[in-house]
Formats: structure tokens, C-alpha cells, sequence
């Protein structure tokens, strides 16, 4: 039951890789979100930033309530619910990313911020919550599920239709979309082309979703886009991983997706359902290989249980969903040969794919939906109130030792 993390680790607003494998034990001053879900996390500084499906949230002592629509913020060092920050967001937020001078961009599927319109996708200073004047994305005809910034590029993905079909590149300043990235996901397996998840690297862009080709490329379900050139193209790298179908009511099944810190891997997740295959699995993919049919390095099956959340370290891979299992390729709903006990959260070895010994537990519920790695350890947001093993709701902290 560790109080804080001191100041000294906060040294950055990015992902960071970790040398070692996070605490099992969280932090005890975060604060509670005390309904609904949390679907993103993003740092600033040292605020931290959720997003999610809600409407009140508490300090970490439970004594002074806070209602907050949607998004709030708190100071990591010491938990405290920022009064500031506090705008009314008009629909659920699904992603975030960490903006220039102090600010954050929030997606998801909303008509407005304090009364104000913006739709899906907008950009609001940190210190008050307040609409960041001049940015003016003009997303429409769907939500913003997935973002990732890139200096002065922002990547958005959702199932929109202006300004470009579910996936563009706008400029992070004004929310223009660059005439130098014109990709279109496309022939879907569901109704409408949908964009689960997106991650950047220096030079290589990956996303996820319910395509099955980009640009009419076959690329089904996870491509690879190169962004080393100021007009980007498909990259020469293809997986047929997950051309195979999973449960009906899964049509497209991958989710969430994560860089190594290097950018030399990335590591894939996936609901589905008790098929085998790739559904209900983690797996690593070398980011420049090349060819037509390329394997994953590794696979590593929950036995039926979805995974939604993965966050990649250089020490660790870490999953969360509501799965009861890891290591298990040949469990159904059940816990085949070799199984590992791993409920909600678990940590994969980067090389070897099998599970470490890492097991913090949480109450499973619908899943771990968000992860943030930083420099003094490991945000996990989430629709349960249990985590290591302790009372944390829907937001917690795993420190580095």
C-alpha cells in the first residue's frame, strides 16, 4: 500500500520504457471514479487526465465528492482532484493524447464541451478546461475512438467520415487535415469501417480496426503505415494473422494495440471469443519485417476471455481485459494444459511471450479499457473497484520499485 510516487520520476509526458516490472501493490492516493468506465488516460506534466463514461468521482480518501462529466484530472504526485480542470464534456470520451503547452486532446462521441460545439474530437488547456482557441478539426458523421500525436501531426481514428474516412492526420495546431496522409481503411466486416486502435512510432504508424484492406491493399484487420516521408504510404508488411473469423458476434476482433519503446515491436490484443486462433490473445509483431504473410513472433492465448488494453514497456507487456487466464492455448472457457491465474490484469515476458510471475489480480467486470505507462510506473483505468487487491475505483497506479 505505497502513498506516492515521488516527484523526481515525473520527468516526462510520454510513454517511457521501464527497466523493470512495475509493483503489484498500487499507490494509495489515487483518486475514485465512482460509476460508469474509464476508458482513456493521458499525462501532462504531472496531471493526470481520464476520460471515460461518468459522473462523479472522490478523492482517494472518499471524504469530498466531485462531480465531473465525462473527463477530470488530478496531480499524480499526490492524487489531488484538480478543481480546475472541470469542463462539462456531452457524451462518452474514448481516447486522449498529450498536447503542446500544457494541453490534451480528448476524443469520443460528443457534440459539445461546456456548451460549446465540438464534435468528437477537441483540444482543451490543462490549467482550466478550457476549449484551446484556433483548433477546429471538423470531425463528422461518427466518434473519435483512438488518437496518438506525433509533434505537430495528430493521428485520429474512429468510425467518422469527414475529413477523411475513419483514420486521418490533422495538423495538432489548427486541426487541419494534412494533404500528406490520405489512407482510407476500407472493405470492413462490419457495417461501417471502424478504427479500434492506433500507436506511433519515429517512423511507422500501426493501426487496428474492422478493415480488411488499406488503400486497397489486402491488409486485414492491422496494417502498418510508413510515416518516415512527408506523404505516407502502406507499408510493404502484411499479416494474415487475423483474416481467420472468430465468434459471430465478433466480426472484427482486434483491439487494443502498443509500440515497444523503441519502436522495433508491437504487441496486439484481441477479443473473439472461445475460437482459438488469435482470438482472446496477445502477440508480438516485429515492426520491420517484411512480406506478405508475416507470423507473429509470439502468441499468447487467454483460453476465452477478451483482452482490450495493452501497454508495452521494454520490460514487460502488459494486458488487461476480464480474463481469468494467460498461457493458455488450449483452454475454452476453461483452463487447458499450463494455464496461469491472471484475472483482469496480467504481464507477458516481451521475448519469451509466456506470462511472468507479475499478479496484482483485479475484479474482472467488463476489463481494463486503458493503460499508461510512465516514468514512475503503470495507470490502469477500468470499470471495477478492486485492484491488487484493494479498494480502487475504475483509476489505479502500479509504481516502479
Amino acid at each position: 500500500m505505497l502513498a506516492r510516487v515521488a516527484l523526481a520520476a515525473i520527468i516526462a509526458s510520454t510513454p517511457v520504457p521501464h527497466a523493470r516490472v512495475v509493483s503489484a501493490d498500487p499507490v494509495d492516493n489515487t483518486p475514485h471514479v465512482l460509476d460508469g468506465i474509464v476508458n482513456a488516460i493521458a499525462v501532462v506534466g504531472r496531471t493526470v487526465i481520464v476520460g471515460g463514461s461518468f459522473g462523479e468521482v472522490s478523492d482517494a480518501g472518499r471524504t469530498t465528492v466531485h462531480t465531473r462529466a465525462n473527463l477530470f484530472a488530478y496531480d499524480l504526485v499526490t492524487g489531488r482532484v484538480l478543481p480546475g480542470f472541470a469542463p462539462s464534456v456531452a457524451g462518452p470520451v474514448y481516447a486522449l493524447a498529450a498536447g503542446e503547452s500544457g494541453t490534451v486532446y480528448v476524443g469520443g462521441e460528443f457534440h459539445g464541451v461546456d456548451n460549446r460545439s465540438a464534435r468528437g474530437l477537441a483540444r482543451l488547456n490543462v490549467a482550466d478546461g478550457a476549449l484551446v482557441p484556433g483548433f477546429a478539426p471538423r470531425i463528422g458523421g461518427g466518434m473519435v475512438t483512438a488518437l496518438a500525436r506525433q509533434g505537430g501531426q495528430l493521428y485520429v481514428g474512429g468510425d467518422f467520415v469527414r475529413p477523411r474516412t475513419a483514420l486521418a492526420r490533422l495538423d495538432a495546431a489548427t486541426g487541419a487535415p494534412d494533404p500528406g496522409f490520405a489512407i482510407e481503411p476500407g472493405a470492413p466486416l462490419t457495417p461501417r469501417v471502424k478504427i479500434y486502435g492506433l500507436a506511433v512510432s519515429r517512423d511507422r504508424l500501426a493501426v487496428d480496426g474492422s478493415f480488411t484492406t488499406l488503400d486497397g491493399q489486402s491488409r486485414p484487420q492491422l496494417g502498418l503505415i510508413d510515416i518516415g516521408s512527408p506523404t505516407a504510404r502502406v507499408a510493404s508488411w502484411r499479416t494474415d494473422a487475423y483474416a481467420r473469423r472468430c465468434n459471430p458476434n465478433f466480426p472484427s476482433y482486434v483491439r487494443g494495440l502498443d509500440f515497444s519503446p523503441d519502436g522495433r515491436y508491437f504487441a496486439v490484443v484481441t477479443t473473439g471469443g472461445a475460437r482459438g486462433g488469435m482470438c482472446d490473445t496477445t502477440a508480438r509483431f516485429e515492426t520491420y519485417a517484411g512480406g506478405s504473410a508475416i507470423r507473429p513472433t509470439w502468441v499468447n492465448a487467454t483460453g476465452g476471455d477478451s483482452l482490450y488494453a495493452v501497454a508495452v514497456t521494454g520490460a514487460a507487456v502488459y494486458v488487461g481485459g476480464h480474463q481469468r487466464w494467460l498461457d493458455n492455448p488450449q483452454g475454452r472457457d476453461s483452463a487447458g494444459p499450463g494455464a496461469v491465474s491472471r484475472p483482469g490484469i496480467g504481464a507477458i515476458h516481451p521475448r519469451t511471450g509466456k506470462a511472468l510471475s507479475w499478479n496484482p489480480t483485479r475484479e474482472r467486470g467488463i476489463g481494463v479499457k486503458a493503460f499508461y505507462a510512465h516514468a514512475g510506473g503503470l495507470l490502469v483505468g477500468s470499470d471495477t473497484t478492486r485492484l491488487g487487491r484493494e479498494y480502487h475505483a475504475r483509476i489505479g497506479m502500479f509504481p516502479l520499485p
